[in-house]
């Protein structure tokens, strides 16, 4: 680097949400402010920084307020009398994800396992990969647990093992992440969109009989923002019509309906451990679960190039492991499952009153949880009506609150599925598109930075009604 330098940007705009404050910089004359603690790191592109690929690193200081924050409020069952009232230090920003402050408290456990990974030289399969297997699989409530590289190859993995072949058609939400469709189309088959419970996200079970026709093969509802899909009325429609279910738990590890955790329910469950989920790893990784002994075999055999023996192929698989390393972590962490899903809950609780004493739950949706389920809160997802959700997006980053939209384009409007037939009844799925707003939900988060969330949130509330209201008079 060269001295002199300090050049400082925000990562945070209107398009590119994840509020990062970073600052390059380096000269002895030029000190870090006061008020700030910077620490070097390489970020993921997460939010589409046109430099970078998707998933690709860039090295930045990442900024955050030099004064400590008090964390309160535990576990999800402690209630409060007055989330405002609490004695907290103020916050000055709040951003979307911290993965480096989840990551913190286990990184000696995670270095000594890896430790052992190097001096061993296993760095495929070993006891690592075999325990996070069984872990999962038990978190699960399912007989098999089968490790891969990555949530997307879970799902394609799934579909491989249940010979889905070109023509086929497989019934999903259009919202919800490119990979439930991408896996699909990959083998030829073909995504058939059904639309969204405009309160869960997920998809509409009084949808799904009408879109079966002669050429389903299978059912993949997706388990979004942490809330498990109504399983039991889609097992039954699935049991009608002969078709399979592959669940899309890549949001959802912890999920449950009426007692049974998601990735238990259908043929098998697909996870994603990228680090931004509720158990993320340190880079991709993924799991599969099943019940069905058959399908765990195939699964394994699938995901090791089709070989057993080693160099005899019996079916044309793919390379699809989960390292030692990925798995080393996701150990560590997995014992923690729990205490993350409770400190997640706490924090929606927190919002949701937040929200109420600051009289905003009449001007945004906020999201609900089910009494029957447990909710595990990957995302806290509200509402912004009358066109206003990307103006109030924009001022939240100009003030420092992360914020992101899952998902601005559904899968029925993307380019690359143009082929299909026009859905024009994915109405709740259209309107979601152009309202959602994630706020930051993390376990770490403080309260006195979920205050300054909504603190912000009102105070951009007013300025967009005000500016609403001079528009239409």
């Amino acid at each position: 680097m060269q001295g002199g330098l300090d050049r400082e940007f925000d990562r945070a705009s209107a398009s590119d949400t994840l509020f990062i404050r970073a600052r390059s910089f380096v000269s002895s004359n030029t000190g870090l402010p006061k008020t700030d603690t910077f620490c070097y790191s390489s970020v993921p592109n997460l939010v589409g920084n046109p430099n970078l690929t998707h998933g690709e690193t860039q090295n930045v200081l990442c900024r955050y307020p030099k004064t400590p924050r008090k964390a309160t409020m535990s576990n999800s069952n402690q209630k409060n009398t007055s989330a405002f009232s609490q004695d907290t230090l103020a916050a000055t920003s709040a951003p979307l994800l911290d993965v480096g402050r989840g990551n913190s408290p286990l990184k000696a456990e995670i270095m000594e396992s890896i430790s052992q990974i190097i001096d061993s030289g296993r760095f495929i399969g070993g006891p690592f990969v075999e325990f996070l297997e069984q872990s999962v699989a038990e978190a699960c409530d399912a007989k098999f647990g089968i490790g891969c590289a990555s949530g997307s190859d879970a799902l394609l993995l799934a579909l491989m093992a249940i010979d889905l072949q070109p023509g086929d058609e497989v019934i999903c939400p259009s919202f919800t992440f490119f990979a439930t469709a991408s896996a699909i189309h990959r083998l030829g088959a073909v995504p058939v969109f059904v639309d969204i419970d405009p309160v869960s996200y997920n998809m509409d079970t009084q949808k799904i009989t009408a879109a079966i026709t002669n050429q389903t093969k299978a059912i993949i509802p997706v388990h979004l923002f942490g809330q498990c899909s109504e399983m039991e009325p889609i097992m039954a429609i699935a049991a009608e019509h002969g078709l399979r279910v592959i669940e899309d738990c890549a949001q959802s590890i912890g999920a449950a309906e009426n007692g049974k955790p998601c990735g238990g329910f259908g043929d098998i469950g697909c996870f994603s451990f990228y680090p931004t989920k509720n158990l993320g790893g340190f880079g991709d990784g993924g799991m599969l679960t099943t019940n069905d002994p058959e399908l765990a075999d195939k699964l394994r055999l699938l995901a090791n190039h089709g070989m057993r023996p080693r160099y005899h192929h019996s079916v044309v698989g793919i390379n699809s492991r989960l390292d030692a390393m990925q798995a080393a972590a996701l150990c560590a962490k997995i014992k923690h499952l729990d205490e993350y899903a409770a400190k997640r809950q706490t924090n929606a609780e927190n919002y949701v009153q937040l929200f109420a004493e600051a009289g905003l739950s009449e001007q945004v949706c906020v999201p609900t949880s089910p009494a029957n389920g447990k909710h595990v809160w990957n995302q806290f997802t509200i509402r912004i009506a009358d066109g206003q959700r990307d103006a109030v997006r924009a001022r939240l980053a100009e003030m420092q609150v992360g914020s992101e939209i899952y998902y601005p384009i559904p899968l029925h409007q993307q380019e690359c599925f143009e082929y299909l037939e026009a859905q024009n009844n994915l109405i709740e799925t259209e309107k979601a598109a152009t309202e959602v707003l994630a706020l930051p939900i993390y376990p770490e988060l403080t309260l006195a930075e979920q205050k300054y969330v909504v603190e912000c949130l009102s105070k951009v509330l007013v300025e967009t009604s005000v500016d609403l209201k001079m528009q239409t008079a």
